[in-house]
């Protein structure tokens, strides 16, 4: 009866659509939504990377129908990810590259959506390096500035964000320069060196193709990587965070960890899943010096730029993105929250209702069946992060990045956690 079994098992895991043609329905998706971005945005850099970004979704498309009709052959212009090369080269090289040396035009700071190589988050990043460096604070007295404060005069970010743009605070100057220390290629650099680290941490699995397509050929992901940035290198140092946390090394965890949160504070919910990991892990004590670091690098790494000017750190880091500040954010990308919270005083309270009870629900997710694994990990932060993207009603779509490229991890994580189990290795590292 059991080697009976065995074919009806096999049938019930056999794929039933075929991976080739989900290939090709996520490129054909892809191009519709570069071409669209191509012909309609408001913004140039968005523009410039919807033609390139067509090309390559069009491209792989081709390829992907033209494999369709061919029989499985080795090589690798048989291979699948032939497809992925040309949308990276595409979709996020090429453009990247147009839009630094078109910036060397001098276009930053202007009210001209129209004509911007870059969005504002990378002008404002680098403004808030140089701000470090001169005043001890990136963030300016917005009631000090003779003039009535617009939007790019906040940096709503933590300190450590401005680290991404001291290359061009420091070396800056010249057209060569600037262009070799535009922000945005420190974050491409940071988000590849993590991608690299977290491989090597999960001992260089190989990478799955839907992995590729959800974390880097995604639409979302190549115009961020072309255009701004600091989403992929917040999530590429969260990603580090959590395989360290998945092999057992929690003061190391912790530490990157603190430095994401302190860069970017909406990410401070996967503190709480990677504690859960850890404690489900290795214990209460592995738990309290995971807790303990990153409360001490947390604070390290904060408070001396929080003393420098306390009024500016709270007007600028937690009162503008939570819509409070002097200037309204304009976060507003027509995400479930927003819309329900648009509609009346009660409709706002209703999407604050929601959030809650997603929070609720994801923290009983938590307790309940507490994540052991890694891709247990991702997954539990790629669903609250994207919660909190839908159900907050100041938000951007942008930042739909987080869950796919989490996602997308997740994959990665489970090939090395089933490669680990088929041979009986386990690559934990105590500490």
């Amino acid at each position: 009866m059991g080697v009976e079994a065995l074919p009806r098992r096999a049938a019930r895991t056999r794929p039933a659509v075929s991976p080739l043609a989900l290939d090709l329905l996520f490129y054909l998706a892809c191009l519709a939504y570069a071409a669209v971005t191509a012909f309609t945005s408001e913004f140039y850099g968005f523009r410039v990377w919807g033609g390139f970004a067509a090309v390559g979704y069009g491209l792989a498309a081709a390829h992907t129908a033209w494999l369709w009709t061919q029989p499985r052959r080795p090589g690798r212009w048989h291979s699948r990810r032939l497809g992925l090369g040309l949308i990276v080269l595409f979709a996020m090289l090429v453009p990247l590259a147009v839009l630094v040396v078109r910036r060397l035009t001098g276009v930053d700071w202007l009210i001209t959506p129209f004509s911007w190589s870059a969005q504002p988050e990378v002008w404002v990043i680098e403004r808030s390096a140089k701000l470090l460096l001169e005043h001890g604070t990136p963030y300016v007295d917005i009631t000090a500035l003779g003039r009535p404060p617009e939007v790019n005069d906040y940096t709503p970010y933590g300190p450590v964000m401005a680290v991404f743009g001291l290359p061009r605070a420091v070396f800056g100057g010249s057209p060569v320069a600037d262009a070799l220390t535009d922000a945005r290629l420190v974050f491409a650099l940071t988000a590849c060196v993590c991608v690299w680290l977290t491989l090597r941490l999960l001992g260089r699995p190989r990478v799955p193709v839907r992995a590729v397509q959800l974390a880097v050929a995604c639409p979302l992901t190549a115009l961020t990587w072309s255009v701004a940035g600091p989403d992929l290198a917040i999530v590429g140092l969260l990603l580090v965070a959590g395989a360290l946390a998945a092999r057992d090394r929690p003061v190391l965890s912790a530490v990157v960890l603190a430095a994401v949160v302190s860069a970017k504070l909406i990410v401070a919910p996967a503190a709480v899943v990677l504690a859960v990991l850890v404690a489900a892990r290795l214990g209460s004590r592995a738990l309290a010096r995971f807790l303990v670091t990153l409360v001490v690098a947390g604070a390290v790494l904060t408070v001396p730029v929080l003393l420098v000017d306390p009024a500016a750190f709270t007007e600028h880091v937690l009162r503008f993105p939570a819509g409070l500040g002097v200037v309204r954010s304009p976060a507003a990308s027509p995400l479930p929250g927003h819309l329900i919270a648009s509609t009346s005083a009660a409709g706002k309270v209703l999407a604050f209702v929601l959030l809650g009870a997603a929070a609720l629900a994801i923290g009983v997710w938590l307790v309940r069946r507490p994540p052991v694994l890694g891709s247990d990990a991702m997954l539990r932060i790629a669903v609250g992060l994207g919660a909190f993207t839908l159900l907050t009603p100041a938000t951007r779509y942008g930042y739909l990045v987080y869950p796919l490229v989490l996602l997308g991890a997740m994959l990665c994580f489970r090939r090395a956690e089933d490669r680990d189990r088929a041979t009986g290795t386990t690559s934990s590292s105590r500490e």
